[in-house]
């Protein structure tokens, strides 16, 4: 859809429809309305300036990063600027909120940045062919990939961890450790993400260790946010179910569960163990230090710029690859 089309659809004219795209104030609130929900309707993203009508191409890659201040991506980030600037070529970096729509994100900074590729640090796991067409440069997904999505693998390019598959490795440790009353701190269960493959991961660990899954032990904090969290857990203490231990989807997750146990005047590990899924550099600095599986962000990083430098050199296709972690013993944990 071009901006007459959108002119033609709200019967303006191309110069209302400029100026509401514009933010000027000689347009009424009600033309405004009209023009900016044809826009969001048909996912119109308009060039911000002549000038990248003519510019040449540039030797600019776009880094969009979903949740800001997100200790995991702050350490990637490292990298990523590192392997991008060793290649020859320019970061250009756009971060949004967690709830924001890193492809509209990616697409306009496209656009206004003339990029050559893409490279995404976190984002849906379920995209579709048409949420994609928005981007007309190489990206790859960095951290997840498109698991409950309906792309087809040579589209795209991926590197990520085996979510379900640490999880359940995270979990069967407290298992090995004698603990079978495991509560379970989650975003979300049936959220098509990365909370939902690691809560899949948890249930799938107890079932495989003859351990019946308690609903009473999945809390779900809508959010990977360390507030939520530490509400999340408070709600679990609240409710009388007994646990001895928790397993938390992320290490954010992880250290505000402890706070919340100190604070109601439990003790970690004594009266309760924890494990969480990331190794950020915080969590070594947790009070005990926590156990936890580790990502191994710098290789992640590497391969994704890699993978992207190739696509954009047309030295290769559409790679999907997954890392293993590792865990690292913390004390956290306790042997019943």
């Amino acid at each position: 859809m071009t901006i007459k089309d959108i002119a033609k659809a709200c019967g303006v004219s191309v110069s209302t429809v400029s100026r509401v795209l514009n933010e000027r104030p000689d347009v009424s609130e009600a033309v405004r309305r009209q023009v900016l929900d044809v826009v969001e309707r048909h996912n119109y993203i308009p060039n911000t300036s002549a000038r990248d009508l003519v510019r040449s191409q540039s030797d600019n890659l776009g880094v969009v990063v979903r949740g800001t201040g997100t200790p995991f991506f702050s350490d990637m980030l490292k990298t990523v600027t590192k392997e991008i600037d060793a290649a020859g070529y320019n970061m250009v970096l756009r971060q949004i909120g967690s709830d924001d729509d890193e492809v509209k994100a990616g697409a306009i900074l496209e656009r206004e940045k003339k990029l050559r590729g893409l490279l995404f640090l976190g984002g849906r796991y379920d995209y579709t062919p048409a949420e994609l067409a928005l981007v007309g440069v190489p990206y790859v997904c960095c951290s997840y990939t498109n698991q409950f999505g309906s792309l087809k693998k040579e589209d795209f390019a991926s590197v990520s961890i085996d979510d379900h598959a640490t999880a359940y490795r995270a979990v069967t440790t407290l298992i090995e450790h004698g603990h079978r009353r495991i509560a379970a701190l989650v975003p979300s269960c049936s959220d098509h993400s990365i909370s939902q493959l690691r809560c899949n991961g948890y249930i799938q660990a107890l079932e495989d260790h003859g351990i019946a899954v308690d609903d009473a032990l999945i809390v779900e904090s809508g959010g990977f946010d360390m507030e939520r969290a530490y509400k999340a857990t408070c709600a679990l203490l609240d409710s009388g179910t007994d646990f001895t231990a928790i397993f938390a989807v992320s290490d954010v997750m992880a250290i505000a569960a402890i706070k919340a146990l100190a604070d109601r005047g439990r003790c970690v590990p004594e009266d309760c163990s924890i494990i969480g899924i990331d190794g950020i550099e915080l969590s070594k600095y947790s009070l005990p230090t926590l156990t936890t599986m580790v990502q191994p962000v710098e290789q992640m990083a590497r391969e994704s710029v890699h993978i992207l430098v190739e696509l954009l050199r047309r030295e290769g296709a559409p790679r999907h690859i997954l890392l293993d972690t590792t865990l690292r013993e913390g004390g956290s944990i306790r042997q019943l």
